[in-house]
């Protein structure tokens, strides 16, 4: 799993918006973190770090997908920024 910092500057809005993404959608099936983190296959404290709207935190593919589908939505909807 990549946990690098080191983002494009126009990027940083778009890994913020991708973690709260994931937040919103987590919150509205009514899991946990802990429990986020169980079905996808990873640790808490990573999907912590992803969530959290004050780090930047870089996530691959392979991740993105398996917190989709662990949300049971497409991975497109996780991408969905909003202005």
């Amino acid at each position: 799993m990549a946990r690098s910092t080191k983002v494009a500057l126009g990027n940083r809005d778009k890994y913020i918006a991708l973690g709260l993404n994931i937040a919103y959608y987590r919150k509205r099936e009514g899991m946990t973190q802990d429990q986020l983190a169980e079905k996808a296959g990873m640790s808490r404290s990573y999907l912590g770090e992803i969530e959290a709207p004050n780090m930047i935190t870089t996530l691959s593919l392979e991740v993105l997908f398996n917190i989709s589908n662990a949300l049971r939505i497409p991975a497109s909807k996780l991408l969905e920024f909003r202005d």
